[in-house]
């Protein structure tokens, strides 16, 4: 696999992934990569779902909360309908639920609401003091150096610049110590537009990528010791951010049990700005 280039190839593609076709006043349609992979990814339908409720609201109110269920494996073969309910557009919220089915199934459902500009009390948590992104190589290297040719990653498109700056998950067992973060920088691989909301979207998109693996990394497990799916997704947004300009991904694992393991994590922009946080629960199996 060749290095992936930062430019607008990839921004492009992540731009038409996110792109909704409207059918109908509430009804949506997106399509997934033309790739290999048996299952649509995670952050897709995640980021698409935001799409389809953003498009419902007026421009004046940014999401900032959003709560998803995945609920069946997507099929990359087919498109995703996505329908939005209206639940509610008060003075300061705005609710929206949003469904993404395929064969007549729901897949994945949504919550997000919505709120015009306010002011009110600061604060937020203090930044880690990590590696910056450009001292870290990108994950593309040690994906091809550590990962089989037909690995998820080496077959998924690559919108997205990652840096980690501890050990991944992408290495063979045993070379993996144990910690309890998981930090990576990441943006979006290309120019974003000017749309607050397209870039609220492209970081739901991202939050889906490496947050599960802070629960291996307690153990100092690696993906090719476990089978993996996630099962909810929650995102706050906190401050306006540029999702094409580094941010940082400091992630942490409260707890793992019952081949299920949560994790969290924050988003910080370069200049230490808290951005948004997440939590997601997933499911962890050991590989039989």
């Amino acid at each position: 696999m060749g290095e992936p280039l930062r430019g607008q190839p990839a921004v492009d593609r992540l731009l038409k992934l996110l792109d909704l076709e409207q059918l109908e006043v509430g009804y949506f349609r997106g399509v997934s990569p033309e790739v290999t992979l048996q299952r649509v990814f995670g952050g897709q339908v995640a980021g698409q779902a935001l799409v389809a409720a953003s498009r419902t609201v007026s421009v004046e109110r940014s999401v900032h909360s959003l709560h998803g269920y995945f609920i069946r494996p997507g099929d990359p073969a087919v498109p995703i309908l996505y329908t939005v309910e209206p639940v509610r557009d008060g003075r300061s919220f705005t609710t929206r639920r949003v469904t993404a089915i395929q064969h007549g199934k729901a897949i994945f459902f949504m919550s997000a609401s919505f709120q015009v500009a306010e002011d009110g009390f600061e604060h937020q948590s203090e930044v880690p003091d990590v590696v910056p992104p450009d001292e870290l190589p990108p994950v593309w290297e040690i994906v091809r150096e550590k990962m089989p040719a037909d690995a998820a990653w080496n077959v998924m498109d690559h919108p997205i610049d990652l840096r980690y700056v501890g050990v991944p998950g992408w290495v063979n067992p045993g070379e993996r110590p144990q910690s309890d973060r998981q930090q990576v920088w990441m943006r979006i691989d290309g120019k974003l537009p000017d749309d607050a909301a397209l870039h609220a979207c492209a970081l739901t998109y991202a939050s889906d990528l490496t947050l599960l693996d802070a629960t291996l990394a307690v153990h100092g497990a690696t993906w090719r010791e476990v089978s993996s799916a996630s099962l909810d997704h929650a995102v706050w947004f906190h401050r306006p951010f540029r999702a094409d300009e580094w941010f940082l991904y400091d992630c942490q694992s409260p707890s793992t049990s019952g081949g299920r393991g949560l994790a969290a994590g924050r988003f910080f922009s370069a200049d230490g700005t808290h951005i948004a946080t997440v939590l997601q629960e997933g499911l962890i199996r050991r590989a039989r």
